[in-house]
C-alpha cells in the first residue's frame, strides 16, 4: 500500500508531496521548499522514513510548485517530469517571481521528460496515472492512484474550493469542465491531496464545493 507524507513550505504555503510503498522507492511531487532550512528540512523527512527518492513529477509550471526543482536535481539527480503545455509558465517564473516580490533563489531548470495524458507512472510497486485537467493552468496534471484510492490534484480541486483561474493563461470555464469531466468522474472514495490546504475526497466536493458540484 502507498503512503503520502504532505510537506508544506514557502510563502505560498504549497503542499509537497512524497509518495512511497514498502520498496522504499519514492516519487517527490511538486517540490516547493524555498528556504535552505525548507531543503534540509525535505532531506530530513526523506531520510527519516529511508527512502530513495527514483522521480520528479511537477502538476504544474507556478511558481511555488517548482520552487525546489533545482535542489531536487542538485541532490538526488533528477529531473523534471511535467506536461509539454506547461513550459511556457516555466520560461517565464523569473518574471512572475518578480511580480510577487519573491527572488528566485535557484533557477528552474528545464525538464527532463514531458509526461502525456493517460501515462503511467510506475515505481516500487505503486503505479499513477496522468490525467490531464486544464483551467488553472494550461496543462496541468494529477496523478491518480487508483489501487490506493488517492489523487494528487496539484491546484485544481481544493477542500470548498477550487483554483484559481486570474493568472496568465488561466481558464475558468475550462477548469469547471476539467473538474467534471475529469475529477468528479472518479470514485467518491477518493482522497484528494491538494497543492495547497487540506486534504478531502471526491464525494464531499462533488456534493458540497461551492463552486462546482456533480451535474
Amino acid at each position: 500500500m502507498s503512503q503520502v507524507v504532505s510537506l508544506t513550505y514557502s510563502p505560498f504555503a504549497e503542499n509537497t508531496y512524497l509518495i512511497y510503498d514498502d520498496t522504499r522507492e519514492c516519487v517527490i511531487i511538486d517540490p516547493g521548499c524555498y528556504t535552505r532550512e525548507e531543503e534540509k528540512h525535505l532531506v530530513h523527512t526523506i531520510e527519516l522514513h529511508g527512502l530513495k527518492p527514483v522521480r520528479l513529477l511537477n502538476t504544474h509550471g507556478h511558481i511555488d510548485h517548482v520552487f525546489g526543482n533545482r535542489f531536487v536535481l542538485d541532490t538526488w539527480k533528477l529531473e523534471a517530469e511535467i506536461h509539454a503545455g506547461e513550459q511556457i509558465l516555466l520560461d517565464n517564473v523569473a518574471q512572475i517571481a518578480q511580480m510577487y516580490g519573491i527572488p528566485m533563489r535557484n533557477t528552474v531548470p528545464t525538464p527532463g521528460r514531458y509526461l502525456e495524458e493517460g501515462e503511467e507512472i510506475r515505481f516500487g510497486k505503486t503505479v499513477l496515472t496522468t490525467i490531464l485537467a486544464p483551467g488553472h493552468s494550461p496543462a496541468h496534471l494529477c496523478f491518480y492512484c487508483a489501487a490506493d484510492n488517492f489523487l494528487i490534484g496539484g491546484d485544481v480541486l481544493f477542500q470548498g474550493s477550487i483554483g484559481r483561474t486570474d493568472l496568465p493563461l488561466g481558464n475558468h470555464e475550462q477548469l469547471l469542465e476539467s473538474i467534471q469531466k475529469k475529477i468528479y468522474t472518479l470514485p467518491d472514495e477518493t482522497i484528494v491531496y491538494s497543492g495547497h490546504g487540506d486534504e478531502t475526497t471526491i464525494g464531499w466536493e462533488a456534493k458540497t464545493n461551492p463552486f462546482v458540484k456533480r451535474s
